[in-house]
């Protein structure tokens, strides 16, 4: 049975993400590993002070304690779930990394009590949506402090990439989990075109790209609509950029699911633009999906 993992550093995002995580092992009839990791710094205090083994035992009981407000939490949301504690020694990027390779879901909070003041979205979140081999869910309210949404449907963005049909079957399945519909975004961008018709009259219909472009997106949602009969789905198509539309349907939504890296996307760039935005900007959780994880999260 997979896992589903939580990262827990005892600030208040990171508390909603280990409740949101709670809830969906519970939707799952999943465990739940919460996780805590810290660093021990070997040089900057002097020996009267204090020695490395004091500090490492300082922050274990730090850890300790964060785990049982988490787990407390955890248990209040999601009675039925099963919920165990690991407190592991590194950084909270690589542990969480290494998690990710077993783990049905990593779920975090969009920022935790490492970030600096006015920073929207910690460094942690960025690198596992970037980086993890499964499923990353960055949890956010419209505000840092703020609990997530429940309600309202599963947004999710496609744009005909492997890691966009990732993001698809994904966003099926949460929904049918959740019992709410689906929301399918596809944009084009038609600035070029504006350009293009000015300088070439009546050569491009921006109608007949429309209809073009919803004919293959109601095409790659019938795919999942068939599997999940139950899940209503709306298609959109919307011109302009794909993180504007995506912000703006995401205000009513529960959740946001979008590839790793979409069309747009450079060689060797693990986290696209698009997803990086949302991360940062979204006011609901965020599910960063890559193509090569989808398998991993459909187990």
């Amino acid at each position: 049975m997979s896992v589903i993992v939580a990262g827990v550093d005892g600030s208040t995002s990171a508390l909603h993400a280990a409740v949101w995580a709670a809830e969906e092992a519970g939707r799952r009839g999943e465990p739940l590993r919460l996780v805590y990791a810290y660093v021990v710094p070997v040089h900057g205090y002097p020996g009267f002070v204090a020695t490395v083994s004091t500090i490492r035992e300082g922050l274990r009981e730090q850890g300790r304690q964060c785990l049982r407000e988490a787990k407390e939490a955890a248990v209040e949301a999601a009675p039925a779930a099963v919920v165990e504690t690991e407190l592991i020694e590194g950084s909270a990027t690589t542990v969480l990394l290494h998690e990710s390779h077993h783990a049905r879901l990593v779920v975090l909070g969009s920022r935790g009590l490492g970030g600096f003041t006015g920073m929207l979205v910690g460094s942690t979140a960025v690198a596992l949506a970037a980086h993890g081999h499964c499923p990353v869910i960055v949890v956010r309210g419209k505000r840092p402090e703020d609990k997530p949404p429940t309600d309202g449907p599963v947004v999710v963005g496609a744009d005909g990439s492997a890691a966009g049909a990732a993001a698809l079957e994904f966003a099926f399945g949460e929904a049918a989990l959740r019992g709410v519909g689906v929301k399918a975004i596809r944009t084009w961008n038609d600035v070029p075109l504006e350009a293009t018709v000015r300088m070439y009259p009546l050569t491009v219909d921006p109608a007949d790209i429309d209809f073009e472009e919803r004919a293959v997106l109601e095409a790659q949602v019938a795919v999942w609509q068939e599997k999940y009969p139950g899940v209503e789905a709306e298609s959109i198509i919307a011109r302009g950029r794909p993180v504007r539309r995506l912000l703006e349907h995401g205000e009513h939504a529960q959740l946001i699911v979008v590839g790793s890296r979409g069309r747009g996307g450079f060689h060797g760039m693990l986290l696209g633009s698009t997803s990086q935005a949302l991360v940062v900007h979204a006011l609901c959780p965020v599910a960063v999906v890559r193509a090569d994880a989808a398998e991993q999260a459909g187990e």
